[in-house]
């Protein structure tokens, strides 16, 4: 998902919650000097206010012209002068709470935001968020009209984790914030709130600042979408459904609601996609905003779920209606090759290139890169190498720079040179913390989709070893294990991964499935497979193989019935293949045929479809 925002809660200085984590949250200021430079104690001080002068009343006389500028005095009279830099100096020499007092009173006698700031900075360097807070409650009490000081003080409170006391504070950033900046601020409120370990109480603070909103017309939408985040990051996610149709119904046309549908959407709650399309239909007809963004983001969803056509459907109207941004025809060019429709593929992408080079940032950088790899795609789909490899030379980025050898990798392997690829492969410099697991694992990858399942399996075996703790290896390897029909192998090795991680559903599933699948110890089987979806109820690939399990147990129409709601929330070509064989067992051949010819639509080559058909030697 696009982000959506950080609105006017964002720190522009420091993050005093990153401060305060640092330490143990003494309350005593640390005996450890801050700075070491007499003059920069000087400068400290003088500029503390002759950067604000005169404090607050300056008025701003243009000068006549061709006239040399007149002198400004400074506010910093001597006495003022030394107690700042007596200040610092005592924050210099160790004696932090004397220097803290110091500055803290100065900035209480001139009302200054800079002294104000500066007393909190102190606080924090010294790791006493009490000081902080007393320093940041001064400043917000004093000058309740700036922003930054309540800003400042909502997030101390929240690194002291006193977060009952955060929605007065909240409520006034709120209801200080620009008219046309407000709905952003509450859009950045979850954000602000994500590191706070008791999400409940989080909840609650924010509910309890924003009860005025909800009645809002101008601020409705964005409200309760806000509520519905927070109650998302709480695990509440049919209370969030909820505050999400709240949203919506009181403005269908604010993006916001949309936005969390699409979170909840891409969490398994298929009634969360009614609220998307019903946005997207008043953006059609002009009432909406951001809506290219929602769409987007939509279609992404789409593609996950392996709804191509809908997502097609989508990044066709996104381009015809936004022809300028560059995004949606980077991703409906990938469609376009995962389809193998080549030449609109390229169409596509040189629209992108253009776009992307015409608005260059760190966002286009990688996109471009993205670009590259599909162009390279595509000329080796058409056997054109050098093709290829001349979009590959394109890629500059260090950052990625292995996934081009990767690439280049698959190129030589077409090719048949299997043993310079893997060594192409194994040669490239680790650059970067990770890039020897990366090597490792792309060379497993290269040898599994050439179906040299026993290579790969010892390649991921040599990466078990140099990362043992790396549990997602083991579950690769083990899954290469059951394509080399090393099946004792496979079932010892995700038992210990069960051992190391009792969390971790994929194992269970797997397992589970491939006892199933072989039509033996199906209790066991079962148990494994329930015990996954205790784990993962909204993972359609594991509600498949609990069908599967239960079509072997001789249970038909439980099996069907849970192979239709998989299909509906993923339609998949795997699932699909055991779907149609459940029909065609019930007698419901039409509609299997139906199911396998879809199936083949979403992937012809996969093998349990494939398999499927010559078994029942069924031509759809």
């Amino acid at each position: 998902m696009e982000s959506q925002g950080t609105g006017s809660l964002a720190f522009h200085y420091h993050d005093p919650m990153t401060t305060l984590r640092r330490a143990d949250q003494a309350e005593s200021f640390s005996d450890k000097p801050v700075r070491s430079e007499v003059g920069w104690m000087l400068a400290a001080a003088v500029g503390l206010l002759v950067s604000a002068t005169p404090l607050h009343a300056q008025t701003a006389t243009p000068a006549p012209t061709q006239a040399a500028p007149g002198v400004t005095n400074s506010a910093l009279t001597a006495p003022l002068f030394y107690q700042l830099l007596l200040g610092e100096l005592k924050v210099r020499d160790g004696d932090a709470g004397a220097g803290f007092s110091l500055l803290l009173d100065a900035a209480r006698k001139q009302r200054d935001p800079a002294l104000f700031r500066r007393a909190v900075e102190v606080a924090l360097q010294n790791r006493s968020g009490e000081a902080a807070l007393t320093a940041a409650r001064a400043w917000s009490a004093d000058l309740p009209q700036d922003p930054e000081a309540d800003r400042y003080l909502l997030q101390i409170l929240l690194a002291l984790n006193r977060v009952s006391e955060t929605p007065p504070v909240l409520r006034a950033i709120v209801e200080r914030s620009p008219a046309n900046e407000r709905n952003n601020t509450l859009n950045a409120i979850p954000q602000t709130y994500a590191r706070i370990p008791d999400k409940a109480a989080a909840l609650a603070a924010v509910r309890e600042a924003l009860s005025d909103s909800l009645s809002r017309n101008d601020r409705a939408a964005a409200t309760w979408t806000t509520i519905g985040r927070m109650q998302l990051a709480a695990e509440q996610e049919p209370a969030a459904l909820a505050s999400m149709r709240q949203g919506h119904a009181a403005d269908p046309a604010s993006p916001f609601p949309a936005l969390l549908a699409l979170e909840l959407f891409e969490r398994g709650q298929a009634d969360a996609e009614a609220v998307i399309l019903r946005h997207l239909k008043a953006a059609e007809t002009g009432a909406g905003t951001r809506e290219h963004s929602v769409a987007l983001n939509y279609a992404r969803a789409l593609l996950d779920l392996q709804r191509s056509a809908e997502a097609r459907t989508q990044l066709d109207a996104l381009t015809a209606r936004h022809p300028d941004l560059p995004e949606p025809w980077l991703l409906l060019a990938t469609l376009q090759v995962q389809s193998n429709a080549l030449p609109a593929a390229t169409q596509s992408l040189q629209t992108y290139m253009t776009l992307a080079r015409q608005s260059s940032n760190e966002r286009t950088a990688r996109g471009l890169t993205q670009a590259y790899l599909l162009m390279a795609q595509i000329a080796e789909k058409q056997k054109d190498f050098s093709a290829a490899n001349a979009w590959l030379d394109r890629i500059e980025n260090a950052d990625d720079i292995m996934e081009a050898q990767m690439r280049r990798a698959s190129l030589l392997a077409r090719q048949g040179q299997l043993d310079q690829a893997r060594a192409l492969l194994r040669n490239q410099p680790e650059r970067r913390e990770g890039d020897a697991r990366l090597k490792l694992v792309a060379e497993a990858r290269l040898l599994r989709d050439l179906k040299l399942y026993e290579a790969s399996y010892e390649v991921y075996g040599e990466a078990v070893k140099r990362f043992p703790q790396d549990t997602d290896l083991l579950y690769d390897q083990a899954m290469m294990a059951e394509k080399a029909d090393r099946l004792p192998e496979m079932e010892r090795l995700l038992r210990q991964l069960i051992a190391a991680r009792p969390d971790y559903h994929h194992a269970y599933n797997a397992l589970g499935y491939s006892l199933a699948d072989r039509n033996i110890r199906l209790p066991e089987a079962k148990q494994l497979i329930e015990k996954a979806v205790s784990l993962a109820p909204n993972d359609a690939y594991i509600q498949d193989s609990l069908a599967w399990v239960e079509y072997r147990l001789g249970n038909n129409e439980r099996a069907l019935e849970i192979l239709q709601a998989a299909y509906a929330k993923r339609p998949d070509a795997e699932i699909a293949a055991h779907l149609g064989e459940v029909l065609w067992v019930l007698g419901q051949r039409e509609q299997a045929l139906k199911i396998w010819r879809e199936g083949l639509l979403l992937a012809s080559d996969n093998e349990t479809l494939q398999e499927t058909l010559k078994r029942f030697q069924v031509k759809p």
